[in-house]
């Protein structure tokens, strides 16, 4: 077996046996050099070749198409945008419902785009259950959240509020104190979305180059050990991998998520758990847990991981006990009935995080750089976002997308913010999410205090800020 088959579940599943593509060994001269075939580099390549056919658009890709997070993430097709609140609600009422709609329709684009161009990814569009369980708290959180949903002015059509009886009728977990549902939301089985996208752009000529890490790039340039390409726009298109790329590596942090796959479960114990439409669902606390249900009906499990000293890529995603120890107990938390069930697949995967929580899609005029990225965890959907508007900025054109507050549309790299130094990004990094561990602790013990789990709450609360 072709060792990129053990990335992840999904690159398993794979009929594709994984024969990596030729690797660059010339000096070419392209329209637009994109660095990186995952989602972002995929989709820029697409929309570009779609609205200007003539373009020369090469792809230089270090491994093979979705070996990094592409391949890897717990398929969420989401309508969002990290930190969207934040970045609409200063707009008049006109500007933020535009901004918000353009994110709603995310998945509906993505749905279009597979079914015009044949791309088999298992794509549900079920909706999203945010769900408050385990403990009374997080249905305190999430009504909250609920009241600045409103005050941004969406309405029940985007998120509706369900008491545990009707979340029951959905998804049945244990200690549910209710949920809000979105519909803006799909799964998908990530590997078979970028696998099938890298096809089809080649189909639409674009050069994809494998095997070919970038070991230096410039404005007009992309060098790998055995060729380079020169081009009138450069796209890195790296995410997670920004810190082997300098100077991204100082707008974008790379975090890991890890992630667990059950067996196939039998009928009757999903009977006891539902999910019967493809929905997604995670639980409203600070430990950023995920999952979904897959086609093959495994249940997909996922929850914050860590940072290394001085943003080192994690490669070897082999979890330890502790990192497996954590999910299932999560999942047993959650549901009662998996707490021995055997787990036939772990992986993780490095995703880009950016200072602020604000992610960018920037256009650099001057140095004919565009940049899309730090995304955090949701950017299956926003890549295709970032995707279609770095084609619009590269190209020139007037549109919708360009009008939207994490559009740059004349900004250098430099203009982002920076994360702080080692180590000081480090010990802020550990020392939050510990906060976030201490929490869930102190109020997933039925027994702790109230002083304790006020106490608990007041300092995670104050840590997450510190991120913002």
């Amino acid at each position: 077996m072709n060792p990129w088959h053990n990335i992840s579940l999904w690159m398993d599943q794979l009929d594709d046996p994984l024969q990596a593509r030729p690797s660059l060994q010339a000096e070419l001269h392209a329209d637009v050099a994109i660095i990186g075939a995952g989602y972002t580099g995929l989709w820029t390549a697409y929309y570009l070749k779609r609205q200007a056919p003539q373009l020369r658009v090469v792809i230089v890709e270090a491994e093979t198409a979705g070996f990094g997070a592409s391949g890897r993430n717990g398929g969420w097709l989401m309508g969002n945008l990290l930190g969207e609140d934040r970045l609409l609600a200063g707009l008049p009422a006109t500007e933020r419902k535009a901004g918000f709609d353009l994110l709603h329709g995310i998945p509906d684009e993505v749905a279009s785009v597979v079914a015009r161009e044949g791309i088999d990814c298992d794509l549900r569009k079920g909706g999203v259950l945010y769900c408050a369980a385990r403990y009374p708290e997080q249905e305190v959180r999430l009504r909250e959240y609920l009241d600045e949903l409103r005050a941004l002015g969406l309405s029940e059509d985007d998120y509706r509020w369900l008491a545990p009886s009707e979340l029951t009728a959905q998804l049945r977990l244990a200690n549910a104190y209710g949920a809000l549902y979105s519909p803006h939301c799909a799964t998908i089985q990530p590997a078979k979305l970028v696998r099938g996208l890298a096809r089809c752009v080649e189909g639409l000529g674009v050069e994809l180059y494998e095997r070919s890490p970038v070991i230096d790039w410039q404005p007009g340039l992309v060098r790998t050990a055995h060729g380079r390409v020169t081009a009138d726009w450069v796209v890195p298109a790296i995410e997670g991998y920004a810190a082997s790329l300098p100077p991204l590596g100082n707008h974008q942090l790379p975090v890991q998520s890890l992630i667990v796959a059950t067996e196939p479960l039998p009928a009757d114990v999903w009977a006891g758990i539902g999910l019967e439409r493809g929905q997604a669902f995670s639980e409203f606390s600070r430990q950023v847990t995920y999952g979904q249900r897959s086609l093959d009906d495994r249940l997909i499990f996922g929850a914050r991981g860590g940072y290394r000293f001085g943003g080192r890529l994690r490669s070897d995603f082999n979890l330890t006990d502790d990192e497996l120890g954590l999910r299932r107990y999560l999942m047993g938390e959650i549901f009662p009935q998996l707490r021995n069930v055997r787990f036939t697949h772990s992986w993780g995967g490095n995703l880009g995080m950016a200072r602020r929580f604000q992610p960018h899609m920037l256009r650099d005029t001057r140095n004919r750089i565009a940049l899309s990225g730090g995304y955090g965890g949701e950017g299956v959907g926003a890549s295709n976002l970032g995707g279609r508007t770095l084609a619009d900025l590269i190209l020139g054109r007037d549109s919708e997308l360009l009008r939207q507050p994490w559009v740059l549309s004349d900004s250098p790299i430099s203009s982002l913010s920076r994360w702080e130094p080692e180590p000081c990004r480090w010990l802020g990094y550990n020392a939050i999410i510990r906060s976030f561990v201490h929490e869930d602790e102190v109020l997933a013990n039925p027994r702790s205090s109230a002083w304790r789990r006020r106490l608990a709450q007041a300092v995670a609360v104050r840590m997450e800020s510190l991120m913002g």
